[in-house]
């Protein structure tokens, strides 16, 4: 009996050995440079485990035609098969997304999906100009053309199409025509439809063994995660609120250094955002004076006017600087969190302008100017000079114009100072 059992033992655990392994990279949003490098390190893993292929799971409306083109040469250069798979339902791969779907040795797309849509344009989403327009079509046409090769002539007429004239199909339109090899509902139904599917890498053509594989999932690490947050139109919008806010803060009240530091910081990761997200510049001039009319009402209080006004200029200027390139709603800001933010940044400035007038007119508390109009007793008489007690500290004192005597325990109250001896009147 036990030798059956020991038999046993070393058969499950080679069978186990020798079920394939299928890695899954999951990437959604705009393509960055941090996806780039998820991108990276999954294909190297796999290539360090011997897996049997990679499943590249992505949503995305696009991004930058430079990490795209990286992204391509990544896979293309895969001793690993590697299959895009264009998912969650209702996910899309737009863009440059068509092109990374494309580079995949195998193609696939969740029902509801859709492909297509890239058409190049610059950085703030409009349309280049014709000269520069014609130069990144033909280029990418020449790419996608080399890519769909293999998909007969419908596919990469479609491919060119979508790079023409921004065309964009959904996943029953992209199988039909053959630019896409499978439409699976799941992950488990595409590798089930994978198994015995021939594709072609480097060292040559190699047929997918999927039965029974193994999954593992390889999770983006922090600095990834981290790094792609920093592209959420959102945390971008916030992150400029409170680094303005925080440097203006340091500015008038010079001396520390946290709110100063605070401010840097978020300026510059809100910078490394706006350089990645298609973004309309000319929103950063209403940014800009919303903050200029916060800092006048809380130097020259108008009660409130300034306020306002700035308030309605931060509404406008991060949907312009958000909102206004012709991009997927990726790269959206929320409106409700735009309008919320503004008014709890313009009510912060309007508290800081209310304090700044009850200071102006509240009476001085400290200094020799604080004791004008203080009530004290007379320590010795007044003929007309003498000495006096006033909140505790004796006074040198002299009476004003007009009196020449009052006894020692009089009640005076000081109407002025003359160098270092007070002016009083009795009190009475």
């Amino acid at each position: 009996m036990a030798g059956l059992i020991a038999l046993a033992v070393p058969i499950s655990i080679h069978a186990q050995d020798e079920a394939p392994l299928v890695l899954v990279l999951t990437a959604e949003g705009p393509i960055t440079p941090a996806m780039q490098e998820y991108l990276s390190r999954g294909l190297e893993i796999a290539q360090k485990r011997g897996a049997e292929l990679v499943v590249f799971e992505l949503n995305t409306p696009g991004g930058s035609v430079t990490l795209m083109s990286e992204m391509v040469k990544q896979i293309r250069a895969s001793t690993v098969p590697v299959v895009v798979y264009i998912s969650p339902r209702g996910g899309m791969a737009a863009s440059a997304g068509t092109v990374i779907t494309l580079a995949g040795h195998a193609a696939a797309m969740a029902p509801e999906t859709a492909i297509g849509a890239a058409s190049p344009v610059s950085a703030e989403g409009e349309d280049l100009g014709e000269t520069m327009e014609a130069k990144e079509k033909e280029i990418l046409k020449a790419q996608v053309r080399a890519l769909a090769k293999d998909r007969g002539e419908a596919a990469v007429a479609l491919a060119e199409e979508t790079i023409q004239s921004a065309k964009a199909v959904s996943v029953g339109e992209a199988l039909n025509i053959g630019l896409v090899d499978f439409e699976a509902a799941s992950l488990d139904d595409l590798l089930n439809q994978l198994d015995g599917f021939r594709v072609k890498i480097l060292s040559g053509e190699k047929i997918l063994n999927t039965t029974n594989a193994v999954v593992e999932r390889v999770p983006q690490s922090f600095i990834e995660r981290f790094l792609h947050t920093l592209t959420d139109p959102n945390i971008v919008f916030l992150l400029i609120t409170i680094g303005v806010q925080a440097i203006l803060i340091e500015i008038s009240s010079p001396g520390g250094w946290i709110a100063g530091f605070i401010g840097v910081v978020c300026l510059a990761l809100a910078t490394y955002g706006l350089g990645i997200i298609s973004v309309n510049w000319f929103g950063l001039i209403f940014l800009a004076t919303s903050f200029v009319l916060f800092l006048l009402d809380i130097k020259a209080p108008t009660h409130g006017a300034l306020t306002a006004a700035g308030i309605v200029s931060l509404i406008i200027g991060s949907l312009v600087l958000f909102n206004t390139s012709r991009t997927p709603s990726f790269f959206n800001v929320s409106v409700p969190l735009v309008v919320g933010t503004s008014i709890i940044t313009g009510g912060i400035f309007f508290a800081i302008m209310l304090f700044a007038i009850r200071a102006q007119k509240s009476p001085i508390r400290t200094g020799r100017e604080s004791i004008i109009g203080k009530v004290g007793i007379t320590r010795s008489p007044l003929n007309p000079n003498g000495e006096v007690q006033v909140g505790g500290e004796l006074w040198s004192a002299k009476l004003e114009s007009g009196s020449d005597y009052l006894p020692e325990g009089a009640m005076v109250k000081v109407i002025a100072i003359d160098g270092i001896r007070l002016v009083v009147r009795e009190e009475k």
